[in-house]
């Protein structure tokens, strides 16, 4: 896996949680985790900005994209980043991922 950056993301209740940026074709290890589908463009200082697309938990982040229920909105909207946040507890997760869509409008998710 090759990570493009860190990736830092405040939710509703100002709790800041931690990201690594990946390319959206990496294939990762079969963790927990929240993740974020964005559609990341570079600036002329290397780093970059991001349009947040999609946010979500799983259990199984090496698995979780096969065949993706978002798939075409993330095609439709250009998602070239996955950004990861591990975390093995489901209760977290959900915690973390409820946080994150409360804080913005999120294309892609219902």
């Amino acid at each position: 896996m090759t990570k493009l950056a860190d990736l830092t993301v405040e939710g509703e209740s100002g709790t800041k949680y931690e990201f690594e940026v990946y390319p959206r074709e990496t294939v990762f290890n079969h963790v927990g985790a929240v993740y974020l589908l964005t559609k990341r463009t570079k600036k002329s200082d290397a780093t970059g900005t991001h349009e947040f697309l999609y946010v979500g938990e799983t259990a199984d982040l090496g698995t979780r994209f096969d065949n993706h229920h978002k798939q075409d909105c993330f095609d439709r909207r250009g998602a070239n980043c996955i950004c990861e946040h591990r975390d093995a507890g489901e209760k977290s997760r959900l915690a973390k991922e409820s946080d994150l869509l409360e804080a913005r409008n999120w294309p892609c998710n219902d």
